[in-house]
């Protein structure tokens, strides 16, 4: 599925050598990040859907973009395509730089990687589709045992984030300050998901702050699953 979510072609204020290129799915919280990361930027992209259900990510056309399989994948104007999320949004932030989504000062970008990774690396990778379908196919769990599993594992990494984010002098209106960084659009990414397995939130106040600051802005809100072209 392919629709585009602007005409704009390549990098602003460079030239226009191919159309910047999202493949991405509506539901994946990887490809939110990069979605949040590109509006924030004012990054137009053309936006190519890939269904994780029905396995389009493993067809050949998108396993020669991206030999994993998985989603994102940014086919940039320089020819090149880039794939996992983190890297992706450090890419476009040495790219484009304004605004910053990691501080300039190297304590501040080693709280905020610190806390985005919290997430996508402790997390992400154990409640990503392919592990929970594999718990079904291979272990028999059923629809309650999965969503118990994936509750755990937010548990597991939730309570020490909302204590260092309740705690640490650093955080403000979001993770790091006043302004959305990295931390905060894997932090967005991950609330939208929990929603989806019945996360109860109540004992993560601070978090819960941050995620409705981040979704009070424009580009959060463009970049939430209900809000892209191949929703359900």
């Amino acid at each position: 599925m392919e629709t585009h979510a602007a005409s704009a072609r390549g990098e602003p204020g460079r030239p226009h050598d191919r159309p910047v290129v999202l493949h991405n799915y509506f539901r994946s919280s990887t490809s939110f990040r990069v979605r949040a990361a590109m509006a924030l930027k004012g990054i137009p992209f053309d936006y190519r859907a890939f269904h994780l259900r029905r396995g389009e990510q493993r067809g050949p056309a998108y396993l020669a973009l991206n030999p994993q399989g998985l989603v994102p994948t940014l086919s940039w104007s320089d020819g090149r395509d880039y794939t996992q999320s983190l890297a992706i949004i450090e890419f476009l932030d040495e790219t484009v730089p304004e605004p910053p989504l990691l501080p300039v000062d190297p304590a501040g970008r080693a709280r905020v990687r610190s806390l985005a990774q919290m997430v996508a690396l402790d997390i992400h990778p154990l409640n990503n589709l392919r592990v929970l379908a594999h718990l079904k196919a291979e272990f028999g769990a059923d629809d309650e045992a999965i969503a118990r599993w994936f509750r755990h594992w937010v548990a597991e990494t939730f309570a020490p984030l909302e204590a260092r984010l309740r705690e640490e002098p650093q955080t403000g209106r979001f993770c790091h300050g006043d302004e959305p960084t990295l931390a905060d659009i894997c932090l967005a990414g991950q609330v939208i998901n929990n929603a989806r397995f019945q996360v109860e939130m109540g004992a993560y106040p601070t978090i819960a702050r941050i995620h409705a600051n981040c979704m009070a802005l424009p580009a959060f809100r463009a970049a939430a699953p209900d809000n892209q072209p191949d929703a359900e």
